[in-house]
């Protein structure tokens, strides 16, 4: 059981960064999910660019132990995203950017469905 809440997590966790990264596209076909996005994107660029580890990579870590699997160190990006699309070698700087490249994305959006609201 333990093991399937720790995939569950997983599963969260990466929709989780979807949303934050992409949800300003969500904004545009229904506008009150804004209240949502924007706390999400914010978060999402603070623990990126601050390199703050997410409370869910704990969860998951403890889930996998209570299942009698092995945790891992590090955060969720390095362990599951970090192999599959950022680059070898991820710098600070690097991961600064793309939490600020995550905010202007957004911010563009909203500007967009903002002047096109008026």
């Amino acid at each position: 059981m333990y093991a399937l809440l720790a995939d569950l997590v997983v599963a969260i966790h990466f929709a989780f960064i979807v949303f934050a990264v992409a949800g300003g596209l969500l904004v545009l076909r229904w506008p009150w999910l804004a209240w949502v996005h924007v706390p999400a994107a914010l978060w999402g660029a603070a623990v990126v660019a601050c390199g703050w580890v997410c409370p869910l990579t704990p969860l998951e870590n403890w889930l996998r132990v209570a299942a009698g699997e092995a945790g891992y160190a590090g955060g969720f990006i390095e362990r599951y995203l970090l192999p599959l699309i950022y680059p070898p070698g991820l710098t600070r700087e690097l991961q600064m950017l793309l939490g600020l490249a995550l905010l202007l994305l957004n911010a563009a959006i909203y500007l967009w469905l903002w002047r096109r609201r008026r």
